[in-house]
């Protein structure tokens, strides 16, 4: 019983590690620029249902945690962390794919975000991360 409690503190902690965004959207977001190596890209992944479906299902299982299912920034996981999981579902046409794709790829342990999302880079291909963003534009 103290090995599955202790395993089950383990996988929490790992789950409110990995989760955070910069909650404040409109102030970290609206003076960063998107890095050279991601300025300029555009989603390859056609805007269909299926594209949709599939970015639903990784967001499903990497980022509702801690953002949730709807997007709003009130993922379980979430409620621990500062700052907050940022409101996805509430980022407007000012935020721009590349944007998005740069966030998602390379997480946020960096200026001026400082947040505990991962890099996920290296652990969905850049279709899945392309996929993800149309996911998350359907959010509203």
């Amino acid at each position: 019983m103290k090995k599955f409690v202790f395993v089950m503190m383990f996988v929490l902690m790992l789950a409110l590690s990995a989760c955070g965004g910069g909650g404040d959207t409109d102030t970290a977001n609206d003076a960063v620029e998107v890095p050279a190596e991601y300025a300029g890209k555009t989603n390859p992944v056609a805007n269909d249902a299926a594209a949709v479906a599939a970015g639903k299902d990784i967001y499903a299982t990497n980022c509702a945690s801690c953002h949730g299912d709807a997007g709003a920034g009130d993922g379980p996981a979430g409620s621990a962390l500062d700052p907050k999981p940022a409101a996805l579902n509430a980022l407007g046409s000012e935020i721009t794919d590349n944007f998005l794709f740069w966030r998602i790829s390379e997480g946020g342990a960096m200026e001026p975000f400082n947040s505990s999302m991962p890099a996920f880079k290296g652990v969905l291909t850049e279709e899945q991360i392309w996929q993800t963003v149309h996911f998350i534009r359907s959010l509203k």
